[in-house]
């Protein structure tokens, strides 16, 4: 089993619960949005102290943080109640992953208590920024070593994808078209190696910038559906 193994079955309980779910948001495993809540959990195939340095740094974003692990990790039931009673201590909530239940695969042990400290309301503005500016769940959970599709980078690919269907263009007419605020300083810095700039103002998709659009096929075919 790997850690992405478990990121379905809590995306999909989650989403029951009419929760928004994004992955890898801000070096977030699973994060959870619904009216003003978030919730984050982090993913681990077992309770070590890389987990726990994890969630409770991101209780500097938010309350409710959960550890989540596969059920099959338990296998010592001293120990066991051992890493509960710790989790407790640091105010975590815990989940666990049965693979092996196909009707009821989540199992809630218990939630966290609401931690006191303050927190960093500019990595919560952060992580919420970035979760409104994604249109869609592009990344799994859990996932590590593979390149991250973030709201700047999904900007990007729309620039990308409009640039290539109707040619050369100016920011300006990009912008008209909903590439967003960001259009100008996408292109000018060119981040990826995917624009150039044809004459002053105008600027045009390269061969790299057509070549790595294949490597996105859901959301050229969103945009495209979008284009008029």
């Amino acid at each position: 089993m790997k850690e992405s193994d478990l990121f379905v079955p809590i995306k999909e309980y989650l989403e029951k619960a009419n929760y928004t779910v994004r992955a890898e948001v801000k070096n977030c495993d699973i994060t959870a949005t619904k009216d003003d809540e978030l919730i984050i959990i982090e993913l681990k195939l077992s309770i070590n102290i890389q987990l726990l340095i994890q969630a409770t740094d991101r209780q500097r974003i938010t309350d409710s943080v959960y550890v989540a692990i596969p059920k099959s990790a338990i296998k010592n039931r001293k120990r066991w109640q051992g890493i509960k009673h710790i989790l407790r201590r640091l105010e975590l909530g815990l989940l666990l992953v049965d693979s092996e239940n196909i009707e009821n695969p989540i199992e809630i042990v218990f939630h966290p208590i609401k931690f006191q400290k303050k927190k960093i309301s500019k990595r919560r503005r952060a992580v919420l920024k970035e979760i409104e500016n994604r249109s869609a769940n592009l990344n799994t959970g859990g996932i590590n070593r593979k390149k991250i599709v973030t709201a700047y980078k999904e900007n990007a690919i729309q620039i990308a994808i409009y640039l290539q269907h109707f040619g050369s263009t100016t920011p300006k007419n990009l912008r008209k078209l909903n590439c967003g605020p960001k259009t100008l300083s996408i292109l000018y810095n060119n981040f990826y190696g995917w624009f150039e700039r044809i004459e002053h103002g105008i600027y045009g998709i390269t061969i790299k910038g057509e070549t790595v659009l294949k490597e996105f096929p859901d959301l050229v075919k969103k945009y495209q559906k979008l284009i008029k």
